[in-house]
């Protein structure tokens, strides 16, 4: 995998080539590095003001990165609006996380966010995941988890089991507010939460496995709720206890 040092220089050369591209009027590092907590493993985020078509950059510097840095794979990440969120891959697990703004939408959307140059206009934050919806996934896929028990569908149960200890540690890391999207509070989360999480896992694809791992997800889910808000608790206990 790459170095340290790598990534750096790497990082290096997309600063001097934004700086030398016409149509980049702004960039900014958003991630671990825009606020000094990236590590070892950190990849590299960043933010492109483009002064025209958005869609012409676009390709030129998806050109470029092919070129020069023996681009392997690239894909968009669809985020709504004008913006374009490519995300690439290069030699040594190198990602590269590039958004293409139209000028008007350079700006910070959350605190992660540092300016290299540019003007960045104010933007409001994006919201954190609503709790209600949150809660909504989790006795879905408990339902679904155990309908797919029920039709001797191994797999399938195993990944909405998984689905939804998913959902309680976004429960719990809104509640404490910690970063929801892709677990990245979990670790910060205290041991009385994560360690029922353990009993969780799908250890195997038998029915009395996933039956069991479903039951223990579904306590972890109720635990949770029980801490944020004990009167829906309440209401939904018999009906997830049922499922188990």
């Amino acid at each position: 995998m790459f170095t340290p040092e790598e990534r750096d220089r790497i990082r290096a050369r997309l600063l001097a080539h934004a700086e030398a591209d016409d149509s980049i009027v702004g960039l900014a590092f958003t991630g671990s590095h825009a606020t000094g907590t990236g590590d070892r493993w950190s990849d590299t985020d960043l933010v492109l003001a483009v002064r025209g078509t958005v869609s012409d950059t676009v390709n030129r510097w998806t050109a470029w990165l092919y070129d020069e840095f023996d681009a392997r794979h690239h894909w968009d990440l669809g985020v709504g609006g004008a913006s374009v969120v490519r995300v690439f891959l290069l030699p040594g697990w190198v990602e590269l996380d590039i958004t293409f703004a139209p000028e008007p939408e350079f700006g910070a959307r959350g605190p992660q966010w540092r300016t290299v140059f540019g003007t960045p206009r104010a933007r409001e934050h994006f919201p954190p995941p609503d709790r209600d919806t949150l809660i909504g996934f989790a006795w879905h896929h408990a339902l679904h988890a155990r309908i797919c028990i029920e039709r001797a569908r191994w797999w399938q149960a195993e990944h909405w089991i998984s689905a939804l200890r998913d959902q309680a540690i976004s429960l719990a890391c809104l509640r404490l507010g910690l970063p929801t999207a892709y677990a990245k509070g979990a670790h910060l989360l205290p041991d009385e939460v994560t360690a029922p999480l353990d009993a969780t896992l799908v250890r195997s694809l038998t029915e009395g496995e996933l039956r069991r791992a479903l039951a223990a997800t579904v306590a972890v889910v109720t635990a949770e709720l029980d801490r944020s808000d004990p009167e829906l608790a309440a209401r939904l206990r018999p009906m997830l206890t049922e499922l188990t």
